[in-house]
């Protein structure tokens, strides 16, 4: 890439009378300072428009004395293209454009080459040069008459309209040719027409080397990161974090997150403590404190379980290691009571709650109890979109209810209420959640489906451990999102700022 800006310099520098000293001066500065700007989205897409506005304004002119001014129509005339119904179509080698570039060929011309061809209906704003003969359709504009002007001068010309911008407000974007004929334009002399043409494809082209190099850079970036989580997920040890948050190139924050949810269900993320409590006696404890019956605990085959679990673990059901229950009906006629707040599937989401939007129902005294969340309750959403998303009531409010969109899973004393919202994403991310679910148009998470789900539950210290580990990682993930997003946003808004310093100039 430093090659490529080398060349932009000695392109732009080098001594000639397509190089004044202003527009020297303008793109040299911009693109010393590219490396800033690298990383920002359409960085090269903002140098193309630099050096367009450069082009058709005269600052890649020395002298602009002899430029005039006119309305567009004087200098270009747009005309509308022609019907040709795809059953009159003959197999040929001239193109057909329509509003948004080519769509087939046929056998006769309409229009002698070259030309250029823009969006009348549908598609606005895209402008073509076409070098050889073409035919128009009705739903593009072509320009009719060049008035002497240079076909390609005329095309820079038009695209620095942003003809979109002309587009009526209707159901089917439409461009009116006798509005932008009215547009004024500048125009030089066609000797200078072909050297400014001459110098923009020039930097174009370097522009599209840049670019090209910056596709490079992040393709092999994007194949370090994925080298990277492999690495981290063989040996998931705090010593090999230097893997995911690398200084050299950053993995997406969405990939992060996936990794380290994925390693915590998987027993990868921290190592397994021979002297953890056995998961069959915590469950045997946390049953006969909730007066429940012995369970004898899921044994399952390896062919039957989504991934491998460590030998400490056990693989259990929902049902085995807490309680569930759906929500009230909302029913206005038959409820009765006082009003309290209450939770719909619209306020949970994956691990949060979203509380801006808390309603009431009337509840009565002997339903309280029955639905009533409580600190460390898990509720899980029972259908629709965004079935299965599940989040660990903190007690953010009192007092607050459940309605029946959602389940309460509260869990018995062995199983750490995050560590269940964990699997159930890894789970429904993977797939292995829609065999649970019922229903051909909207799918349902049912009660019953609910408690049969299984899992691998750890030793419950070790689950407090992986919570633990998530919370540190998932901290460093969110500063980490938070920082990539502040430098972009500082690079684009330093980008358009220096833009809008540099096309200001004159």
């Amino acid at each position: 890439m430093n090659s490529d800006r080398a060349a932009l310099s000695n392109l732009i520098l080098r001594p000639s009378s397509l190089s004044p000293p202003l527009s020297s001066l303008i793109l040299q500065t911009f693109f010393q300072k590219f490396d800033i700007f690298v990383n920002t989205p359409h960085a090269v897409a903002k140098m193309r428009e630099l050096v367009l506005n450069l082009a058709v304004t005269g600052r890649l002119s020395e002298n602009t004395d002899a430029w005039t001014e006119s309305p567009l129509g004087e200098v270009s005339r747009l005309r509308r293209g022609y019907d040709l119904p795809k059953q009159y179509r003959k197999q040929g080698s001239v193109p057909i454009f329509a509003a948004n570039g080519t769509v087939g060929f046929h056998e006769i011309h309409m229009v002698k080459g070259p030309g250029v061809v823009t969006g009348r209906s549908g598609s606005i704003g895209k402008v073509h040069f076409v070098y050889e003969d073409f035919w128009p359709l009705n739903t593009a504009l072509y320009v009719e008459d060049f008035f002497g002007n240079y076909p390609q001068f005329i095309s820079l010309l038009l695209r620095s309209l942003h003809l979109d911008r002309f587009s009526t407000a209707t159901a089917v974007p439409t461009l009116n040719r006798n509005v932008v004929h009215k547009e004024i334009v500048k125009v030089p002399p066609l000797a200078e027409q072909k050297r400014i043409v001459a110098k923009v494809d020039e930097l174009m082209a370097l522009c599209d080397r840049l670019e090209a190099q910056q596709q490079e850079r992040e393709t092999r970036h994007a194949a370090l990161a994925r080298a990277s989580l492999a690495r981290f997920a063989d040996a998931p040890t705090p010593a090999n974090l230097d893997f995911l948050f690398h200084s050299s190139f950053s993995i997406k924050p969405s990939d992060l997150r996936k990794s380290i949810l994925t390693l915590a269900v998987q027993g990868k993320l921290v190592p397994q403590d021979p002297s953890d409590i056995a998961v069959e006696d915590s469950v045997i404890a946390a049953r006969k404190k909730a007066a429940l019956t012995d369970r004898v605990l899921t044994e399952l085959a390896s062919d039957e379980t989504p991934f491998e679990a460590p030998e400490s673990w056990r693989w259990v059901t929902v049902a085995d290691v807490a309680d569930t229950r759906l929500g009230k009906m909302l029913d206005k006629e038959k409820n009765r009571g006082e009003e309290h707040p209450y939770l719909r599937n619209t306020n949970v989401h994956w691990f949060r709650f979203e509380l801006g939007s808390i309603k009431t129902m009337l509840f009565e005294f002997s339903e309280l109890g029955e639905y009533r969340v409580e600190p460390g309750d898990v509720m899980i959403c029972e259908g629709g979109h965004g079935i299965a998303r599940s989040a660990v009531w903190n007690g953010q409010l009192s007092g607050v209810m459940f309605q029946k969109a959602l389940h309460r899973v509260r869990p018995l004393s062995c199983l750490n209420g995050h560590f269940l919202t964990f699997c159930l994403w890894v789970y429904e991310r993977d797939g292995v959640l829609q065999r649970y679910y019922t229903g051909a148009g909207i799918p349902h998470f049912t009660g019953k489906a609910l408690a049969k789900v299984t899992f691998p539950l750890p030793p419950l210290a070790e689950q407090r451990r992986i919570v633990a580990k998530v919370e540190q990682l998932m901290a460093l993930v969110d500063a980490l999102e938070t920082q990539l997003a502040a430098s972009r946003a500082t690079a684009a808004n330093l980008l358009s700022a220096l833009v809008s310093e540099l096309t200001a100039q004159v």
